[in-house]
């Protein structure tokens, strides 16, 4: 009991790994980039497009990835869609209370699908760059 004669306010359950605070930041972080690179995804693929539908034909896919800062924007989009993606299946899983060898488990799992999803996303896109 403190001086005032309250008890002192329970410890957090999930002690002992990142603080929560930065996997939020990060996951604002992501989620701003990702409003952004959307945006522009989107407008890029879709509106400034000259077939009915608003679909580019591979053709124009190639022609478009031509463009350095084009291949630079859609790898960025993977990085960002990735790590969000995968710091929230991380906060879906640690709701789950699990042990600190489990969170350790987890994280190394999210890390290694991550960058699997990631390299398979950039060869998939430097692939059809390297046909222009």
């Amino acid at each position: 009991m403190s001086a005032a004669g309250q008890t002192a306010p329970p410890r957090p359950a999930h002690r002992g790994h990142v603080p929560r605070g930065r996997a939020w930041w990060w996951t604002v972080g992501t989620g701003a980039a990702l409003l952004v690179l959307m945006c522009v995804h989107i407008v890029a693929n879709h509106f400034v497009v000259d077939e009915v539908g608003g679909l580019r034909t591979y053709h124009q896919v190639l022609e478009y990835l031509s463009h350095p800062v084009i291949v630079v924007t859609e790898s960025l989009l993977i990085v960002v869609v990735t790590i969000h993606a995968m710091l929230g299946v991380r906060g879906i899983l640690l709701d789950f209370d699990m042990s600190a060898r489990a969170r350790r488990r987890v994280d190394r799992g999210l890390w290694a699908l991550g960058g699997a999803t990631i390299a398979y996303g950039l060869f998939l896109l430097l692939t059809l760059a390297s046909r222009t």
